[in-house]
């Protein structure tokens, strides 16, 4: 299925074929994800190094939203990933930003080992969403420290990192999205194994839904404010 926010696409896994295995009901859930972080730390090549296996390094300035399904630990997941630039986080007001924080069930903050601004911008960002989301318990969020293969430029060293996440009680990894997808793959299993089952089983069936809700508010917003 797809959904157009400005370009919208769904992926498949290679093995079309594994698809067709049914699954019981109860076994299958749908999650709403939301990658967030400063520009140019790799947020688009990390989610669609886990979607497609291929790393591509060049991203115009816009906004994707992916479906991609996953299993894990014997549930079938379904994300739906809305990758947001940071530039367009900071052009809108806060209200179009909550709506996204509302949306989505867990959150992937990226930052570039080489950039020591975009690691500094987290403890903020995580504070806004976790405000959003006041009253709605645990907010599932993973920090990933991306770029690993770029050792001669690192600015942020991995247990910076691991110390922010353990202050911030968020799940972290480092990786390279340039040079592999096991990693890429370890932060959305990681994030769905944060994210807990009741939250999946209210957004059964109304993942689409929620995003076309979510869009149509966003962005009649932003046609408001342009009036």
């Amino acid at each position: 299925m797809r959904l157009r926010l400005r370009r919208s696409v769904s992926f498949t896994p290679e093995h079309p074929a594994l698809l067709e295995l049914p699954c019981p009901a109860a076994l299958r859930a749908e999650a709403n994800v939301l990658v967030m972080g400063a520009d140019s730390v790799g947020k688009s090549a990390l989610t669609v190094r886990f979607l497609t296996r291929r790393f591509i390094g060049e991203y115009g300035d816009m906004e994707f939203i992916y479906s991609h399904t996953l299993t894990v630990d014997g549930r079938e997941v379904l994300f739906h990933i809305w990758d947001v630039p940071n530039s367009q986080d900071q052009a809108d007001d806060g209200s179009s930003e909550e709506k996204r924080v509302q949306w989505a069930d867990g959150f992937v903050l990226v930052y570039s080992i080489c950039d020591r601004a975009s690691f500094d911008f987290l403890p903020l960002k995580v504070q806004f969403i976790r405000a959003a989301k006041e009253g709605q318990g645990q907010v599932p969020i993973v920090i990933v420290g991306n770029k690993r293969d770029l050792q001669h430029q690192r600015v942020v060293s991995s247990e910076e990192g691991r110390l922010l996440a353990l202050s911030l009680d968020c799940g972290f990894y480092e990786v390279s999205a340039a040079e592999a997808y096991h990693g890429a793959l370890m932060v959305f299993h990681g994030l769905a194994e944060r994210i807990p089952d009741t939250r999946l089983a209210l957004k059964r069936g109304a993942g689409i839904r929620g995003i076309v809700k979510t869009v149509s508010a966003v962005f009649a917003r932003k046609r408001m404010d342009s009036l």
